[in-house]
């Protein structure tokens, strides 16, 4: 027989749940409405039938809503020699604290991943988030600031760096934000180097909250075309150069040492060994969150591109549509 430990309720996220079990003794109708992820759900009344599959070879944490019915089931696996915790309080008494790991990640990876959170939780809630990159540590107090959200706590510990935000409902001041902070970025370069900078940008704005257009004209129009090979009726000027520029992003070349495509191929290999987005990464997570796509139609018409052969979500403009973006807008980066 082994003995039942226990462990304060506001100390439930600190469970390690990759290496021991999260044993939810809820029913159903609770679990639905407060759910774990990753626990093992075995109601209370069904242990009986159940417990033979609650695994042994690691730490066991017991939860309900009260305290009460996990004690008793914890009583009942220590008895069976299980490393068992009694979660003290319930799920009642944790604070409904969120937790993001982002760990390894690069910029913008860690602010993109606060932001996705935050939105998740009701107002007053708490995200708490461990990052590594040291420029976090600067990116999400002024994420805080320019959000309206509150920065209760901030900290580096062993490579760790460590911050608490409470959601709060956006200031009056920050209603009118699309006319006083929106970015615009004029994509003109189809050099791999730049057009990841871009976007790296694109995904910082737009994690901050902030409206975003993206306006690609002449050679980075090319960032936005298809992989695969369109067929449709063509010009033999717009074959030609249809051929001579890169059909899409993956096939985009260094601005420096490119040394015919060696250099794009080593630079994303760094990328990724180092955490960092592919740009085919930076170029969807950009889109999910609303930045806007617009393609210079006079740009399309001079080499020969088509709509039917941009990505999905692509908008056709012009100038006018590029000013417009821009009055709106405190930054515009010409790149």
């Amino acid at each position: 027989m082994s003995e039942v430990k226990k462990i304060l309720a506001k100390d439930f996220y600190k469970i390690d749940s990759q290496n021991s079990t999260l044993l939810d003794v809820r029913e159903t109708s609770e679990a639905i409405v407060r759910p774990v992820n990753g626990a093992l759900q075995v109601p209370f009344f069904e242990l009986s039938k159940k417990i033979d599959s609650i695994p042994k070879d690691k730490p066991v944490y017991v939860f309900c809503s009260t305290g009460d019915r996990s004690e008793q089931v914890a009583e009942i696996l220590a008895d069976r020699d299980y490393d068992v915790y009694n979660v003290e309080g319930g799920l009642d008494a944790v604070p409904k604290i969120h937790f993001v790991d982002a760990k390894g990640l690069k910029c913008p990876g860690p602010i993109v991943k606060v932001d996705e959170a935050v939105k998740s939780v009701s107002v007053g809630e708490e995200v708490q988030v461990e990052a590594t990159e040291k420029a976090f540590f600067s990116d999400v107090d002024v994420w805080c600031q320019r959000t309206g959200n509150e920065l209760k706590s901030l900290s580096e510990k062993d490579g760790v760096i460590y911050a608490t935000i409470v959601k709060r409902d956006a200031p009056k001041s920050l209603e009118n934000r699309e006319f006083e902070h929106g970015k615009t970025f004029v994509v003109f370069s189809g050099d791999l180097d730049k057009a990841i900078a871009s976007f790296i940008m694109a995904n910082g704005a737009a994690a901050m909250g902030r409206p975003v257009t993206m306006f690609f004209t002449f050679w980075g129009v090319s960032i936005l075309r298809r992989p695969e090979k369109v067929r449709i009726k063509k010009s033999l000027i717009g074959k030609m150069f249809g051929f001579m520029m890169p059909r899409g992003s993956k096939k985009l070349g260094l601005s420096r040492m490119n040394f015919g495509g060696i250099g794009a191929k080593m630079i994303r290999a760094v990328m990724k060994q180092n955490g960092v987005s592919s740009l085919e990464e930076l170029i969807e997570s950009a889109r999910q969150k609303g930045v806007k796509f617009v393609a210079c139609q006079m740009s399309m018409e001079l080499m020969g591109i088509t709509a039917e052969e941009l990505i999905d979500g692509v908008e056709l403009g012009g100038v006018a549509t590029m000013l417009g973006s821009t009055e709106k807008s405190d930054l515009t980066y010409f790149i």
